[in-house]
């Protein structure tokens, strides 16, 4: 009898923490109708399960009819999910700063390719230090591109100057989402140029010496495995960095 009390008992407790386990929640109907695009290339949607677009926009707040940029925008993978989610009342700046198109070709053909494809897509391009976003924006979007604002190339302050136009161009109770390669805790942004990554702790400072309040911290795109030391383009580490997300408001 003792058995049996006990066998249910170990029954009842697992169905206990299955029907406690929450449930992931349906992302958001724009979101969700983005993804679901037909138009989006098939390398896009091959990377959907590494990049979790749907909970990455959902922490934006990304609604349909809103104004939005893709900071330094790279293949174009999240603006094409932001024109379809922010739909035809919207609207989407891409951002391609001159410095990398300089470098890489393939930065401004992808630019115009992403413009050329939805029609409320407006093409930015201009360096860093001549950065003139439309102000009023509903939300700023850039995954793994702050830590370029200290490469070497770049003039000491430009991060400031770029995180002083992100905050006018903010509309009051805007969003800014940040996700990025961590560093080493306690490291800045020594390894910035090195390894292609920065310290959260850093990137926090920065934008709040801007007016920015951080509202959250999301573990997203959490890797524990990562050590933090090695070159983000290393083979052994690429697509399985450890990576923070922040989500920054203005304040209204």
């Amino acid at each position: 009898m003792t058995t049996r009390i006990s066998i249910l008992a170990l029954v009842f407790a697992a169905g206990l923490t299955t029907l406690s386990a929450p449930a992931q929640a349906a992302p958001p109907a724009n979101i969700a109708a983005a993804l679901a695009d037909p138009s989006r290339p098939a390398a896009d949607v091959a990377r959907d399960a590494a990049r979790k677009p749907a909970e990455l926009l959902a922490l934006a707040d990304i609604k349909t009819g809103d104004k939005v940029a893709d900071f330094v925008i790279g293949g174009g993978y999240v603006t094409r999910i932001l024109s379809a989610a922010v739909g035809p009342t919207g609207h989407v700046y891409a951002y391609q700063p001159a410095e990398f198109i300089k470098f890489q070709a393939s930065y401004g053909e992808n630019l115009k390719k992403v413009a050329d494809a939805y029609k409320n897509v407006t093409p930015l391009d201009a360096s860093f230090q001549q950065l003139d976003l439309p102000d009023g924006l509903d939300a700023i979007v850039t995954v793994q591109n702050y830590h370029d604002l200290y490469l070497k190339p770049f003039p000491a302050g430009t991060a400031a100057k770029v995180d002083a136009e992100l905050f006018k161009s903010l509309k009051p109770g805007g969003v800014l989402l940040v996700v990025d390669h961590a560093a080493l805790a306690g490291s800045g942004i020594s390894a910035a140029d090195s390894l292609h990554r920065i310290d959260p702790a850093a990137v926090k400072s920065d934008l709040k010496a801007a007016g920015f309040v951080l509202e959250s911290e999301s573990p997203l795109f959490h890797d524990a495995a990562d050590p933090h030391t090695t070159n983000v383009f290393d083979p052994s580490i690429r697509g399985k960095t450890d990576q923070f997300t922040l989500v920054f408001r203005k304040p209204r």
